[in-house]
């Protein structure tokens, strides 16, 4: 995550940087905060916090103002813990990585001993159950334990964080000790904690200020109230050490602090008129107009603040709040500043009760200067915020940037800006904008209404950069409607009309060609034309160098893994998915549903690779299923790969739900031929691994096609009953003229034949077609369809090892000789083992009750149950006497 510093062109050496983002790293979040200028001590919350952080979890919760970072941070500066102690200041929202990314350069910095093998985050959204894992090792070894506190805890929004931190806890032998700092209750199972007695808790009634504290606190201010003053005030504020705070720094500006007491406890909003009346009215008005006018910003900026308030004097009327410490703090070591999120809450409210009408003008001013300094979204956010859709359409379009509403690290909060925009603005580019936000959220129909409203208001006279706007939102309908011809077109009209815009502005966004060519490779995917779509998406790739490409590179990576694997090239695929998923990962490129492409790639080629379980941890991961029709090649290829891993584990009923519901949701978007091809011979591959050949037949039947995959799937069935069927063998035979075959299907056709061949004695071909077939599958290194056909490739390769010299990518299993099978009426078996089964096998074996067994691998009675009939279909027996015997025969006992 920290980056090596090396010298900028001025000689100083950079900050260390995230990796996934390039953003620097704020040293802020990792330093103490320092102490009010007056501090009260509280040694009874002190000493309880030394003694809490002798057990694994130290909770500070409180309401925002209640002294919850005082107090620990007074804490650590008196050094009253024995070990290290890291600090780490949450920052609102934080992704796990992000979190994770900060926490291990806490560590590092405050030189915790940890491995450098533990290494970082890979990416902003996530991080590796295996990283936590190291971190909670390295920690578990730690000489000393490691005191770690996170302010404002409160403020992640991601509730794995929670449950990956109480991992880590769990897991450091008691050597890491949490001090969590939050407003809210932390998303951590709390009970287990204290029905163990592992935890110490500071709650708001621990903080509030006694009379005692009190009075302490205001004497520190030069504040001296009477016994009854003093607890009309505690009484009022509930100790509340913000509100008296606030409350000492309005009376020391007063003549009689007694009155103000008595004003103030009277006062149900007591705090909020203390921040206006005795904060900004007290203040020059030079000074209320800035701070009202500059509240509608998140952070303000000296040139902000000039332009919203008309005064040349801003910037320094800013710097001088922040030194007055008038809620108004500066960010880091930038030029940027922030308000008290209280206070400008506050402020927000009396603007809009002081000025009305005023609120809308200064968010037009805002939205302005952010158009013109380049912030796109701060921009649209304040145009928004003041309904000019026009402005704000009007900006997006202008500056040619209609694709960061699909991909890109804003597309999110810009859609968000964007997403209360009535359907009625009149307006070409207000048109075009609804068009790409409904195409963005999946509604092809009111995209389509949209642009057939934003074509009533153009004309070839029109604004380049309208045009081509109209263009590229049409490339992803033409490619979401599955319209190929459409596609093209508007893809030729964009490339000539980015000949046609100002190359300045062309120049700005480099991802909109490779944005375009990856929709026609999505459609061409779609329609079944694998190469033309692995051409255009390999283009797309080619042209995606320069800044602000990179999540045009990594989604047309993933795509163009798509194409690969559904092609057969499964070294590309796998090449291009993982660099796709690095380049995602250390800058945070990709939403879930776009990584999850890459993992869907990835477990289909560890299926092929014979990889079951690692093919089902990618499955997972992938986020999406079937339903998810907005890329039907996806959707197609997870329904395949999770009927495959379905009836790996002899669940037929769960692999048939699968295919049916892909082929349902598919119907809805009329799929192409051979999307509707491979759902039938996936689902004829389920029927035949349980020796129903007829519906095998009906189901291929049902789809009739030309294509190899599809002839070598009815050619196995046919030669599953009848092994020297003369129709499948002579087709199978001809298969070896199509040199665009894919691998697997050609290694299909010649495991097909050679054990036809087999069956017939004819071995010298039998073995000949073996050797042919270990030859198309070496390069792709193809086990799955020889694991697939059955004990007797192994007992053939036993026969003849010299087939596999040259061939070391063969896995271990290929090389076990079953014990010969004397008994040749006895049927092959239909489907190996899953491991499970293997195991209840040889409990079985071994003379165990179904209770036994499911005490043995903790499970179910009911489920031995369901393994053993499982067993007993694939080993084409009936007892489990002849399943043991079968077991043995084949050398799986």
């Amino acid at each position: 995550m920290q980056n090596p510093a090396a010298p900028d062109s001025s000689g100083n050496p950079e900050r260390p940087r995230l990796e996934f983002s390039g953003d620097p790293i704020l040293a802020a979040r990792f330093a103490v905060p320092a102490a009010p200028t007056i501090v009260v001590r509280r040694p009874a919350l002190l000493e309880r916090l030394t003694a809490g952080v002798t057990e694994p979890l130290t909770l500070v919760n409180a309401p925002a103002g209640a002294g919850k970072t005082v107090l620990v941070a007074q804490w650590v500066t008196a050094r009253r813990s024995s070990g290290t102690v890291v600090w780490l200041t949450v920052e609102p929202d934080d992704p796990p990585g992000l979190f994770w990314a900060y926490l291990l350069e806490a560590l590092h910095r405050n030189e915790v001993p940890l491995s450098n093998e533990i290494g970082r985050p890979a990416r902003a959204e996530g991080v590796d159950h295996s990283l936590l894992v190291r971190l909670a090792d390295g920690l578990a070894n730690s000489p000393d334990p490691v005191v770690v506190v996170l302010d404002q805890f409160e403020g992640l929004g991601a509730p794995e964080i929670a449950a990956e931190l109480h991992f880590v806890l769990e897991h450091t032998a008691g050597k890491l000790r949490l001090v969590l700092i939050a407003r809210t209750e932390p998303l951590l199972p709390l009970h287990r904690y204290r029905a163990s007695g592992h935890i110490t808790e500071i709650r708001n009634a621990d903080l509030a200020f006694t009379r005692t504290e009190s009075r302490l606190l205001l004497r520190e201010h030069g504040l001296d109230l009477s016994p009854a003053a003093l607890a009309l005030l505690v009484d009022r504020t509930e100790g509340w050490a913000a509100g008296l705070r606030l409350s000492a720094l309005a009376m020391q500006r007063k003549t009689d602090p007694e009155s103000f007491v008595g004003a103030f406890a009277a006062d149900r909003t007591a705090i909020a008129d203390y921040l206006l009346t005795e904060v900004l009215d007290a203040l020059p008005p030079q000074m209320q107009s800035l701070l009202l006018r500059t509240c509608i910003a998140e952070q303000i900026h000296p040139e902000l603040a000039v332009i919203l308030t008309g005064d040349d004097n801003a910037a320094w009327t800013l710097a001088a709040l922040a030194r007055a410490n008038a809620f108004v703090e500066r960010i880091d070591d930038s030029t940027w500043y922030r308000l008290h999120p209280l206070f400008a809450e506050v402020l927000h409210a009396h603007l809009r009760h002081r000025h009305p009408g005023l609120e809308p003008h200064l968010h037009a001013l805002a939205a302005r200067w952010y158009a013109d300094t380049g912030r796109l979204t701060d921009a649209l956010s304040q145009a928004a915020a003041c309904d000019d859709w026009q402005f704000a359409a009007n900006h997006l379009i202008e500056s040619l940037a209609i694709g960061r509403l699909f991909l890109g690290l804003d597309t999110a909060p810009l859609r968000h800006a964007l997403s209360a925009m009535p359907a009625n603005v009149a307006g070409a580019a207000p048109a075009l904008v609804e068009a790409a936000c409904r195409l963005a959220d999946h509604d092809l129909a009111g995209c389509t209404s949209a642009l057939a409203h934003a074509d009533e208001q153009l004309d070839h006279d029109a604004d380049p950069a309208l045009r081509l706007s109209r263009s590229f939102i049409a490339v992803l309908a033409g490619r979401s409607s599955g319209d190929l011809t459409a596609t093209r077109n508007a893809a030729a009209e964009v490339a000539r009309l980015l000949r046609l815009a100002p190359q300045q502005l062309v120049g700005r966004h480099p991802e909109i060609a490779p944005m375009v060519l990856a929709g026609v490779g999505s459609a061409e995917l779609d329609a079944g034309h694998f190469d033309r779509a692995a051409n255009a998406l390999t283009t797309a790739v080619q042209m995606c160098g320069q800044e602000g490409t990179e999540p045009a590179l990594c989604a047309g990576l993933g795509l163009l893994a798509l194409v690969e694997l559904l092609r057969g090239h499964l070294r590309r695929a796998e090449k291009h998915s993982h660099r796709s998923l690095t380049l995602a990962d250390q800058s945070a490129l990709l939403p879930d549903n776009l990584q999850g492409r890459n993992h869907l790639v990835l477990a289909g080629v560890a299926l092929e690779h014979d990889d079951q379980e690692t093919a089902r941890a990618h499955l997972e991961l992938v986020g999406v299923s079937a339903e998810e029709v907005d890329e039907p090649a996806a959707a197609v290829a997870a329904a395949v790969i999770g009927s495959r891993l379905a009836t790996a584990d002899g669940d037929r009923k769960g692999a048939l739900a699968v295919l049916r519901t892909a082929r349902s949701i598919l119907n809805r978007v009329r799929p192409a031929v051979w999307m509707a091809d491979d759902l039938a011979i996936a689902e004829s591959a389920v029927h035949l691994a349980h020796s129903d050949v007829g519906a095998a037949l009906e189901v291929l039947d049902a789809v009739p096609s030309v294509r190899p995959e599809h002839t070598v799937a009815r050619a196995r069935a046919l030669l599953t009953t009848r092994h020297d069927d003369n129709d499948a063998l002579e087709a199978l035979t001809d298969l070896r003229a199509d040199t665009a075959a894919a691998a697997t299907v050609q290694v299909q056709a010649c495991l097909l034949r050679a054990h036809a061949a087999t069956k017939s004695g004819r071995t010298e071909q039998a073995h000949r077609l073996l050797r042919q077939a270990l030859g198309f599958a070496r390069p792709e290194e193809l086990w799955r369809v020889f694991a697939d056909s059955g004990p007797w490739v192994r007992r053939l390769l036993g026969q003849r090892p010299q087939l596999t010299s040259g061939h070391g990518w063969l896995p271990a299993e290929a090389f076990l000789d079953p014990h010969t099978d004397n008994s040749p009426q006895l049927p092959e078996v239909v489907q190996p083992l899953t491991v499970r089964e293997g195991q209840v096998l040889r409990h079985a074996a071994g003379m165990l009750t179904a209770e036994e067994i499911a005490d043995a691998l903790s499970i179910s009675v009911n489920t031995v149950k369901t393994h053993l009939v499982s067993i007993y279909r694939k080993l084409a027996v009936t007892s489990r006497r002849e399943a043991i015997q079968r077991g043995r025969e084949l050398a799986i006992l």
